[in-house]
């Protein structure tokens, strides 16, 4: 009877888990076409299995000499490309993956830091998003189905009224093409720089800079914008991000010499909010008037 029950539990929690990893190849997540994310798959499958029989080889000590039954990780080799997609463009950290996946975030961390480092090795660079970033497993998960508030965190709210065109003095539509137009250089001028800093080539597998910090490279640019706009001043706009004032004056100051080398003229804005309780408040009043 007990075998019965712990075996249908085990089931419950493998059709969670798909269910899970299906939500995660929305292309709004992953950046990639269905057919991209499979080409990506078939791509990593022989160095995978490469990696995995050489792995079983070390622990073993010799040669396999009998199959003794099927596997028992709980992840394919394609689901883990799959994760290091999601967590290479940064729509989450890997505790999110573990509460929508139902696993330990250890395991999903050591699937993704074996895929990062084959993708090193191919120079496969996968693209940050430059909008979304969750921090609870419900809100990506009521996101993507479209079940519920599209966004109902604080933070999240947040980062979303920061877009709004009074502050960026731009549409959604033109951010959105500027941000992704940026991100690209910006993370290349970050990883030189970073490079010098090493003095030599980063090693393969290492997280390479990933979530060192509390914002995305998005939020980076978007708050240089702001602050080129200046929309309030440096300590409002640290505590509209969620950050320290140094940790966001550094990334603004990463970002301002891409901003410079492409001649992007950004226009200071019509009024300065003196806190940032102020500049949401002028968000939403602009809001209901537009809605009114």
């Amino acid at each position: 009877m007990m075998a019965t029950i712990s075996s249908s539990r085990a089931d419950e929690r493998a059709e969670t888990r798909a269910q899970a990893l299906q939500l995660l190849t929305d292309p709004r997540l992953t950046g990639m076409s269905t057919g991209e994310l499979d080409a990506l798959k078939a791509k990593l499958a022989p160095a995978q299995a490469a990696a995995a029989e050489q792995h079983r080889y070390v622990l073993r000590k010799g040669r396999r000499v009998a199959t003794t039954g099927r596997s028992r990780s709980l992840l394919c080799d394609a689901d883990e490309v799959l994760l290091t997609v999601i967590y290479l463009r940064q729509v989450c950290p890997q505790k999110v993956l573990g509460d929508l996946l139902g696993m330990n975030p250890v395991t999903i961390g050591h699937g993704i830091k074996a895929t990062r480092k084959l993708l090193d090795e191919r120079k496969i660079s996968i693209t940050p998003t430059v909008v979304r970033y969750f921090t609870r497993a419900e809100d990506l998960r009521t996101w993507v189905t479209g079940s519920g508030p599209a966004e109902h965190a604080p933070t999240a709210l947040t980062r979303q009224a920061l877009t709004d065109p009074t502050l960026t003095g731009m549409s959604h539509e033109a951010l959105h093409a500027l941000l992704e137009a940026l991100i690209v250089p910006y993370a290349a001028a970050i990883e030189e720089r970073r490079h010098r800093q090493r003095g030599g080539n980063r090693r393969p597998g290492t997280r390479g800079g990933v979530f060192r910090q509390k914002i995305t490279d998005g939020d980076r640019i978007l708050a240089t914008i702001l602050y080129r706009r200046r929309v309030c001043g440096l300590d409002a706009l640290a505590e509209l991000f969620g950050v320290c004032r140094s940790t966001l004056w550094n990334a603004i100051r990463d970002v301002l010499p891409i901003l410079d080398a492409r001649h992007i003229d950004i226009t200071p804005a019509d009024h300065r909010h003196p806190t940032a309780a102020d500049l949401l408040i002028s968000v939403g009043a602009h809001n209901h008037q537009v809605v009114s």
